[in-house]
């Protein structure tokens, strides 16, 4: 539904309001809606009786994106590209008017949302940092498709419009107004449309840059030579920056190209591309994770039912190093209030001062206010007495990993806390059950997994202990989803889930270098497998003993049925008889600068020798992943991860998997099931029994994707 409204000075404001929807959305049929006020707009216009026009909306946000379950549907190429200029149409039709357009944003506007308010010649947008805007397409390998990266191009240039489009960001209304995809800042919604109407008013011109004759691209286009330097530049470091995303190059193609031709000519060109990515099979993947697993996963597929929803005020943190610190960085960023505690206030006051460099650092890229930073360290006390735990909702304790000083501090804690708080431990290693040991409240203790940064990874994992209530598993549960972050719910088994798995592609790695491959390849192969770091350079980041401690923890669990992995010697060699533990004391596979810089150690070719100068990369890649995959599997057959979607975002989030194949179950789906079955065979024979599939693999390839583990 569209409201139309005229006054007396000839402004139309046009507002948008959907019905039976909580938010306007950019989908298929929109562009019929609209056929029929812009046909009046025209014919107001051709007997004088037009200024200008608003587009607002009345709902909370402006325009949310495109429907997304529509275009993972999607399959068809000819469709997909009627889809594509159908929507350009309408925001070319609705740009030409012959009068000037506003875009008053009320708020957010995303994605194809995003792309009306670049169709209106001028954007102005309430100020209010709780507001996103921009283009967050490649997120979910794609780009935008109607004709928003033609425009950004026009109104920034290339070198501008790029990181906009690439970088996947939302922008608050400060950033928005800095990087050029906004024109003002409003401060309340009739400031905004007062401010709209008086840019009208002034405004006579109704045609866009590239509707203007003389008119050219900012900075040039791709037929100059210094921009066709730029974009050869920016190709080879996307080829060499890994993990590799299609939808990044196809950006950059649809500027190269479209730089080239008048605008409808490189709308047309955006269509093809965007057509080729929605197509294909990492787009699908990564909608499917980023979409579907992500939504279900925050629905609550894996919260205990039956209980009310815990509304979290103040967290206790114990701990001011830099995990503590970010810890209540996620808290006070998201609302609330933080107490830390450590031995002394003056070590405590580090954490206050990690919160306060890494707020001025947002305050200086104008992600928050003076105001709002002076207001999040007023919600800050540092202390190094438990007793100011007590009017706290949950406690956790982010202490170094040793079990005697963990549960030193949850007994100095729990004497003060609140019957109905929660108790959470930040461990990697150590299981909750034992930790919980020293609880008077097992019931209320449960494991909080957060990964390096604390402040900026979005995953937690929430580890339930033996005798962790399922009313705690929810509160926790809701607490994570408090602070904006992605909870998944684990078993309290070695490794958890993310570090278990992590651990064979660390292992495979190191297996790799020891069957003769050189370091250089295994490494390389790592990052072309669309993992974030080589498995030697993560192996010295994470130190080669937790590596080894994660691999001695599954010999223990398993029994007599642990098989040893070949790496085991490897690494034993490493730290027993060369000394080299890892990137903690300079010393690992790498060798490590007094900068942090580091390069492959030159003496590993003496210690593995490398006589492997013929490998078939395509199967080591594949051994790299299936690792993983095949690990996974078996953490969802023992319980360790309890729902698909789970398993893909903790994998991608976790530590990495590839975003593209959609996460570590959806890779078997994408690869084939019955294939990825064959496959595993195969490498079981040639490599050992690290790679014998699960038998949950088998109702796996009978179709059962959506299969839930409980």
């Amino acid at each position: 539904m569209i409201r139309y409204q005229k006054d007396t000075d000839n402004i139309v404001t046009l507002i948008m309001d959907m019905s039976e929807r909580g938010a306007n959305v950019i989908n298929h049929e929109i562009g019929d809606v609209f056929v029929p006020v812009i046909a009046h707009l025209k014919h107001e216009k051709s007997r004088g009786a037009l200024r200008g026009v608003i587009l607002t909306s009345a709902k909370k946000s402006f325009l949310a994106g495109g429907d997304l379950e529509y275009l993972y549907r999607a399959e068809e190429a000819e469709e997909i590209f009627r889809f594509c200029e159908k929507m350009k149409k309408f925001l070319r039709d609705l740009e030409s008017p012959g009068v000037p357009v506003v875009a008053a944003l009320n708020g957010d506007a995303l994605g194809a949302g995003f792309e009306v308010a670049l169709a209106c010649h001028h954007r102005i947008i309430i100020d209010n940092p709780g507001v996103s805007v921009g283009l967050p397409e490649v997120q979910i390998g794609l780009m935008p498709g109607a004709g928003g990266s033609i425009r950004l191009m026009w109104l920034l240039g290339i070198e501008k419009a790029y990181p906009v489009l690439s970088g996947g960001l939302r922008y608050n209304p400060q950033e928005a107004l800095r990087a050029g995809i906004i024109d003002e800042l409003a401060t309340s919604r009739k400031d905004m449309l007062e401010k709209a109407k008086a840019w009208l008013m002034k405004t006579h011109e109704g045609r866009r840059p590239w509707d203007r004759e003389g008119h050219t691209i900012p900075g040039g286009s791709a037929r100059d030579p210094h921009v066709a330097a730029w974009f050869r530049q920016h190709s080879a470091e996307q080829a060499a920056a890994g993990p590799y995303n299609p939808a990044k190059q196809a950006i950059l193609s649809v500027l190269y190209e479209g730089s080239k031709v008048d605008f409808d000519t490189a709308c047309r060109i955006e269509s093809r591309y965007y057509t080729g990515l929605l197509r294909s099979r990492s787009c699908k993947n990564m909608i499917k994770a980023f979409w579907f697993d992500y939504n279900s996963i925050r629905s609550g597929i894996n919260r205990p039912k039956g209980f009310g929803r815990f509304r979290p005020r103040k967290v206790g943190v114990i701990g001011a190093g830099q995990m503590g610190s970010g810890i209540a960085l996620a808290c006070l960023t998201n609302g609330l209030e933080v107490v830390i505690k450590d031995i002394s206030r003056l070590v405590a006051e580090r954490g206050r001062d990690y919160v306060r460099n890494y707020l001025n650092q947002q305050v200086a890229q104008g992600i928050f206010s003076p105001a709002e930073r002076d207001t999040m360290l007023q919600r800050v006390k540092t202390t190094d007495d438990p007793h100011d735990f007590s009017t706290c909702d949950l406690v956790i304790e982010a202490v170094f990993e040793n079990q005697m000083v963990k549960q030193k501090v949850t007994k100095e804690a729990e004497i003060h806390m609140d019957e109905y708080s929660i108790f959470g431990t930040n461990t990697i290693s150590i299981p909750i059950s034992k930790l919980a040991a020293a609880s008077v409240r097992p019931a209320h203790y449960i494991g909080l997994h957060f990964f390096h940064p604390a402040e900026d990874v979005p995953l937690v994992e929430i580890v339930r202990g033996a005798k962790t209530s399922d009313e705690t598993v929810a509160r926790a549960f809701d607490f994570v989803t408090s602070i904006g972050k992605i909870p998944i719910v684990v078993k309290d088994d070695w490794g958890f889930y993310v570090a278990r798995v992590q651990n064979t592609y660390l292992l495979e790695g190191v297996t790799m270098l020891k069957e003769g491959y050189p370091p250089a390849l295994v490494e390389h192969l790592g990052r072309q497998a669309g993992m974030p770091k080589g498995a030697l350079a993560l192996a010295d980041d994470l130190g080669l003993a937790l590596v080894l401690h994660y691999e001695r923890q599954a010999a223990e669990h398993y029994g007599a049925r642990y098989i040893q992995h070949p790496a085991v010697s490897a690494l034993e060699m490493m730290l027993n008889d060369l000394q080299r533990p890892g990137r903690a004391k300079k010393a690992g596979f790498y060798e490590y600068e007094e900068n942090g810089d580091r390069r492959l150690w030159e003496e590993l070719g003496a210690h593995f020798p490398a006589h492997r100068p013929n490998s078939n990369n395509e199967e080591l890649v594949e051994r790299f992943l299936f690792a993983q995959v095949i690990e996974a599997v078996w953490c969802m057959q023992e319980h360790v991860i309890h729902t698909i979607p789970g398993a893909n975002l903790g994998s991608i989030y976790g530590w990495g998997f590839p975003a593209t194949s959609g996460g570590v179950i959806q890779f078997i789906a994408d690869y084939g099931a019955i294939r990825f079955l064959e496959r595993c065979k195969l490498f079981e024979q040639r490599y050992g029994p690290r790679f014998k599939a699960p038998k949950l693999l088998g109702e796996l390839a009978l179709g059962n994707y959506e299969l839930r583990i409980t």
